[in-house]
């Protein structure tokens, strides 16, 4: 069973930075595509990042390029994102997901989600 474990959300101002892990486990992370994608309240699901099995390419939203970072370490079978120069429109539920393909928008294996909140 495909389970995954976010962690690392919060309470942020503009401009800060926040970094987000994902535990996984059920399945070989190593060999699989990774991504986070998020919910803003009262919005559907956005994708933000993908990263290939190995870390061998990464490709980003454009409202994530520059700011946010996507990453992993397969020994510890965690995925990353490091989140940059938050803004208040960065508001979200974030997720974990292991997709099937890329930019999937509503992945149905992912977590169950990290709280990002950017406010003064």
């Amino acid at each position: 069973e495909v389970q995954l474990v976010e962690s690392g959300g919060g309470l942020v101002q503009p401009g800060g930075s926040l970094r987000l892990s994902c535990t996984a486990s059920g399945f070989t992370f190593r060999n699989s595509i990774m991504s986070w994608v998020r919910q803003a309240p009262g919005k559907g699901f956005e994708w933000i990042s993908d990263i290939t099995p190995r870390g061998g390419a990464t490709f980003y939203a454009d409202s994530a390029k520059g700011r946010f970072t996507i990453s992993r370490d397969d020994a510890k079978n965690t995925l990353y994102l490091q989140l940059n120069s938050l803004k208040i429109e960065d508001t979200a539920m974030y997720y974990c997901a292991k997709p099937e393909s890329f930019r999937i928008i509503n992945p149905p294996q992912r977590g169950q989600g990290t709280q990002v909140t950017v406010s003064s």
